[in-house]
């Protein structure tokens, strides 16, 4: 048995394209995101085997962010799921995930680049990177009023140079944890190929929530649905 355990939903293509897409949550959410689900279901109709999968602290913790200190067993949770997906299909295995999830993948691809192994996947998706911690407006009766700023220690960029990963970023362009500008800058430190798909006018969550009722306008194109342009540009994309 795995441990840490991979726990989620497989879903299983009518026409397989014998390629796999791993996606998983943000810190505060889990596998059944809306986002998440509305991925998977469309990445499954184009012939991807799909796992939705919880992250080992939201298996033992069915509320609340994840555990401190513990990040590196939610990275050997993303690294069984990788090798259980490798024996589900005989082509590409691709890993995605949204906010806190997207960022330990991204860690854990640069880790293994870093210490000179294969890589670990063909691709990343990445969903709403948390550059740094969420910009926050001040009170007018605070002093400088405005917004709060981050120090540069909390930029969560220190393992970019190492990811040679080819990633895949999607970002709102009212995310308050990185502006569009500052994920440019973000991309350039990157040794692997990039791209950035911004969406306007969302914050965090994509426009995409249970309470949510229209669909996000994709910046600089004539098609308004998320999810559809998110598969349109991973096929472009990764080819």
């Amino acid at each position: 048995m795995l441990d840490p355990p991979v726990r989620g939903y497989l879903h299983s293509p009518a026409n397989v394209n014998h390629h796999a897409l791993i996606l998983t949550h943000g810190a505060g959410g889990n596998s059944n995101a809306p986002l998440l689900v509305a991925l998977a279901e469309t990445f499954c109709a184009q012939g991807y085997t799909v796992l939705r999968c919880d992250l080992p602290f939201r298996q033992v913790r069915r509320f609340g962010p994840p555990f401190p200190g513990q990040a590196e067993r939610d990275r050997a949770g993303l690294g069984n799921a990788v090798a259980a997906m490798r024996k589900q299909v005989t082509g590409k295995v691709y890993l995605g995930g949204h906010s806190y999830g997207g960022r330990q993948a991204t860690i854990l691809c640069a880790s293994i680049s870093q210490a000179g192994e294969p890589a670990l996947v063909s691709g990343l998706l990445l969903l709403s990177y948390p550059l740094h911690p969420p910009r926050k407006p001040r009170v007018p009766s605070e002093p400088g009023f405005g917004s709060v700023g981050w120090k540069p220690e909390q930029m969560r960029t220190q393992h970019l140079p190492h990811l040679r990963t080819p990633s895949l970023f999607v970002h709102g362009t009212r995310d308050p944890f990185a502006s569009i500008d500052e994920m440019k800058q973000a991309l350039e430190m990157i040794p692997a190929r990039t791209e950035l798909l911004a969406i306007e006018g969302t914050g965090h969550d994509l426009g995409v929530s249970a309470k949510s009722k229209k669909a996000p306008v994709i910046a600089g194109s004539d098609h308004p649905d998320l999810i559809t342009e998110t598969t349109t540009h991973f096929a472009n994309f990764f080819g």
